[in-house]
């Protein structure tokens, strides 16, 4: 029997099939014109959906499904010593994904699962229960200002606002900007020692190695030059040298002062400064 369903667009899980996703139903999502449709983790394996795995930089890994489920973003596992944090969790989750990831924690196992925003929810309660220790299942962190997009509600969901260090060194805070929540992950260490920031689409790192500001990507609905500023100085007040989105999107190097220049061109473009070159 079906505990769950999963929307085929955004591959977020839900408790019920309601008529439609309500997270591809706002306008930073969309619902394909042939509409709705739903699957299951047994559907997904069944089309042969398996979990790959690539070391990024020493102790962080890249999650991806394949072939793609939903949005297909790329799942991040940040290692630390004192545990683990599963980033953006995929919308499939199976054994033998499961067993590498506990792999790759080790004995300190992981210690909390979490996502950017609602789009990256993917199949996170899933997440929690198929990497549960000797505590039980996994903490799922939870922005409390997206909570109401939560379709699959579990004990195993914490609310959480403003800053949270989940490991030593590892802080989780909102910036919002895409969401009201959309949150990034500081991890210190990462980089060798020059700070890494995990930023899931609140921050895009474009194929230029430059940075985009919007409320949707698949629409191109920007965000205000205002809001821009905003979040590139919330992310700023700690040093990071590299960043990374939730696909494969990565800026190696300056990420930070990358981050603060493209939000001043995002500023200067919808202001109207360049409207001379149009």
């Amino acid at each position: 029997m079906t505990s769950f369903w999963i929307c085929r667009t955004c591959a977020v899980e839900h408790a019920t099939r309601p008529e439609v996703c309500a997270i591809c139903a706002d306008e930073r999502q969309w619902v394909p014109a042939s509409g709705q449709s739903w699957t299951t983790l047994d559907e997904l394996a069944a089309e042969g959906r398996h979990i790959e795995v690539e070391e990024l930089e020493p102790d962080l890994f890249g999650l991806q499904t394949t072939p793609g489920v939903g949005i297909g973003q790329q799942a991040k596992l940040l290692r630390t010593p004192a545990g683990s944090l599963l980033w953006d969790p995929l919308g499939f989750v199976d054994d033998d994904g499961a067993a590498a990831v506990r792999d790759l924690a080790g004995i300190a196992g992981v210690v909390a699962v979490a996502a950017s925003h609602p789009h990256m929810f993917g199949v996170q309660v899933e997440w929690s229960r198929r990497l549960a220790g000797d505590a039980g299942p996994v903490p799922v962190l939870v922005a409390e200002a997206d909570a109401g997009w939560v379709a699959r509600p579990d004990d195993s969901i914490v609310p959480w606002s403003g800053e949270r260090e989940v490991l030593p060194g590892v802080t989780l805070s909102q910036p919002g900007g895409h969401f009201p929540g959309s949150a990034v992950v500081h991890w210190a260490a990462g980089a060798g020692g020059r700070g890494v920031l995990l930023s899931g689409d609140t921050i895009f790192a474009n194929p230029d190695r430059t940075a985009s500001f919007l409320r949707s990507y698949p629409n191109r609905i920007p965000l205000s030059g205002a809001v821009a500023l905003r979040v590139a100085g919330h992310v700023a007040r700690r040093p990071f040298d590299r960043m990374y989105n939730n696909f494969d999107g990565v800026i190696p190097a300056d990420a930070r002062a990358v981050v603060l220049r493209s939000a001043r061109r995002h500023a200067a473009w919808v202001r109207g400064d360049f409207d001379h070159l149009t």
